[in-house]
């Protein structure tokens, strides 16, 4: 870890201890550095402006200053670019506004050096391809998924055959073989259905709710390598 980072590790480190605070000791073992080391850190995180008080003597060590409003989070600028990154290579990815919104919150949460350093870091990471788009229809569908609604779909298949006012209950986003699917009950043909978003020519809310329906009795066991998103 280089020194910025560790910075920012520290920082965060000190927040979540809250009141109780962290040792100099015990900062040197989690950094895997010195205690003069992380002294001199903790020196030139208070110049930046960080709020870090330090007590002597036994027991002692360091803390945030609970009377000093704070940014919830310190962000390096390696976690920015992976979010950015991320981002950058999913294509019609799910809730991709609000990962946009989300990459914003995380620059505005960093002090103007990390995000000079970011944006150095950022020149670095090259992409190729068509940059992330979501439409209307696409909007509509998140929607669904996360109020649990039906949503009607105009859809064109693999064949260019269109289906028009088609009505389905969302169960999942899924990735799989390059491509974004919505997993769903279609109330025509009474059965589970894939519908590829990009596929997806318009979608309607309905206020109808989407009853629970397990994924492993419409679509079969799950792939031993697919997975949640975990958080």
């Amino acid at each position: 870890m280089n020194r910025t980072d560790r910075l920012y590790a520290i920082a965060e480190a000190l927040r979540l201890a809250g009141d109780d605070g962290r040792t100099s000791a015990w900062l040197a073992s989690r950094f895997e550095v010195s205690t003069r080391t992380i002294k001199r850190d903790v020196t030139a995180l208070q110049e930046a402006g960080r709020p870090i008080v330090g007590t002597g003597g036994p027991g002692g060590g360091y803390r945030i200053d609970a009377a000093v409003t704070l940014a919830p989070i310190a962000f390096t600028p390696s976690e920015a670019i992976a979010i950015a990154t991320l981002m950058s290579v999913q294509g019609d990815v799910p809730y991709a506004i609000e990962a946009r919104r989300a990459l914003a919150k995380v620059l505005d949460a960093m002090v103007p050096d990390g995000r000079r350093r970011a944006a150095t870091l950022a020149g670095r990471v090259w992409t190729r391809g068509s940059p992330v788009r979501t439409s209307r229809a696409i909007r509509a569908v998140e929607e669904a998924v996360a109020r649990q609604v039906v949503v009607v779909l105009d859809y064109v298949d693999g064949d260019g055959d269109e289906s028009r006012r088609r009505p389905v209950e969302p169960l999942a986003f899924a990735n799989t073989r390059g491509n974004w699917y919505l997993m769903a009950w279609c109330r025509w043909r009474r059965a589970g259905r894939w519908f590829r978003l990009d596929r997806i020519r318009r979608a309607d809310l309905t206020t109808q709710p989407a009853p629970p329906r397990d994924l492993t009795d419409l679509f079969g066991p799950i792939p031993d390598d697919a997975h949640p998103v975990g958080l």
